[in-house]
C-alpha cells in the first residue's frame, strides 16, 4: 500500500470525527433543525470502505449517515447546512441528518427507516445490471436491519439476479437501547445470515483500518468483475448516545466501563500509533494534517452563519411527482 493511502486513510478518518465532533459541540445551541445519529466511534468503515469504492461506485446509507456521505466525497459544509435548514445544503435544506444526497459523487442518498437502504440500493444495482455497468452499489446498514423482512427478500432478489451489490453492516450490537444479545440467540452469527442465504459473506475488524481497507477493496474489485452479492460484518461501536451529541450511560442500558473498553481500542488512535511506529509519518507530520483538518472543519461551519433558510412556499417544487 503507497504513502498517500497510509495518509488518506488517517485523513478521511479525522476529518469525520472533527466534523461530527463540531455538530456535536454546536447542537446544544438549537439551531440544527433536525434529529442527528452521530458516528464518533464508526470511522474507521466509512474511510477505508469509501476509499476502496470507485468514484462511479453508488452507495446508499442509513439512518447513521454522515460518515459515509462524507467519505464518498460528500462537502462539510454542505452537510453543515443540511443541518441548518439552509437551501445551500446537500438536499436543500428540507433533508436533515437522515436524509443525504450527493449524485455528483454517486452517494444516492440515506433513508431514516429502518431497512429502507436495502430495497433501493437492491434496485439500483439492478439498474447496473440492466444497463451492463461495471460498477457496484454499497450499501450500508446497522445489525437492526437484518431483523426486518425486507433483507431477506432483498438477499434472495441479489442471488437469484446475481447483482453487483455489496452490503456493509456496521454492527454496534444497540438497536436503539437493546443490545444483539437480547434480540437474537446469543449464538448467532449476523454474517451467517446472509451465507444462509447463498450470499458470499465475511467479517472484519475495524481495528486496523488498513486492512479493512485493504479486505474490502478486494471484495469491491471482485464483485465489480463477476457480479454478485457480498455481504460484510464489521463491529463497531458508538460513543454517544444513539440519537443526539451527548453521553448516555445515566440511561443504564450500557457502562460507562463498556464504552471506555472500546474507546481504548479506537481505531483512529490505532491508526496514529500505527504510522508513527511503522515510520511512515512523524509525530509531527500528524499533528500538521489534524490542524489542518481542524481549520477546515471550522471553516465550513462558521461559512454557514450568513445563509438564508429555504423558502418552503417552494418545497412543492422538490417532490418526486406531484
Amino acid at each position: 500500500m503507497n504513502k498517500n493511502i497510509y495518509k488518506k486513510i488517517y485523513e478521511l478518518q479525522k476529518k469525520i470525527r472533527f466534523v461530527e465532533e463540531k455538530i456535536s459541540i454546536n447542537y446544544k445551541n438549537y439551531l440544527m433543525r433536525c434529529p442527528t445519529h452521530l458516528s464518533i466511534g464508526q470511522e474507521a468503515i466509512a474511510a477505508a470502505s469509501g476509499l476502496a469504492l470507485n468514484k462511479k461506485d453508488i452507495a446508499i446509507s442509513y439512518h447513521r449517515s454522515h460518515a459515509h456521505y462524507l467519505a464518498k466525497g460528500g462537502s462539510a459544509k454542505k452537510l453543515f447546512a443540511e443541518l441548518h435548514g439552509f437551501k445551500e445544503g446537500c438536499s436543500k435544506g428540507v433533508g436533515g441528518s437522515m436524509h443525504l444526497t450527493d449524485l455528483k459523487n454517486n452517494f444516492y442518498g440515506s433513508t431514516a427507516i429502518v431497512s429502507n437502504s436495502i430495497p433501493v440500493g437492491v434496485g439500483l444495482a439492478y439498474s447496473l445490471k440492466i444497463n451492463n455497468q461495471k460498477n457496484l452499489v454499497c450499501i450500508y446498514v446497522g445489525d437492526a436491519s437484518l431483523e426486518e423482512g425486507v433483507f431477506y427478500e432483498s438477499m434472495n432478489f441479489c442471488v437469484v439476479k446475481k447483482l453487483p451489490v455489496v452490503f456493509i453492516c456496521e454492527n454496534n450490537f444497540y438497536s436503539v437501547y437493546t443490545h444483539l444479545k437480547d434480540r437474537q440467540p446469543r449464538q448467532r452469527k449476523l454474517y451467517k445470515l446472509a451465507s444462509a442465504i447463498g450470499v458470499k459473506s465475511n467479517k472484519f475488524s475495524q481495528q486496523n483500518p488498513y486492512k479493512l481497507f485493504l479486505n474490502l477493496k478486494k471484495i469491491f474489485d471482485k464483485v465489480r468483475k463477476d457480479p454478485q452479492p457480498y455481504f460484510v460484518e464489521v463491529e463497531t461501536y458508538r460513543y454517544l448516545e444513539h440519537c443526539g451529541p451527548n453521553d448516555d450511560t445515566r440511561l443504564g442500558y450500557r457502562s460507562e466501563k463498556e464504552v471506555e473498553k472500546w474507546k481504548k481500542k479506537d481505531p483512529l488512535k490505532f491508526t496514529e500509533n500505527y504510522l508513527i511506529k511503522k515510520n511512515i509519518f512523524k509525530k509531527d507530520r500528524l499533528k500538521s494534517i489534524e490542524k489542518a483538518i481542524i481549520k477546515k472543519t471550522n471553516i465550513d461551519f462558521n461559512s454557514i452563519k450568513n445563509l438564508k433558510k429555504p423558502h418552503f412556499n417552494n418545497i412543492k417544487n422538490l417532490v418526486y411527482k406531484k
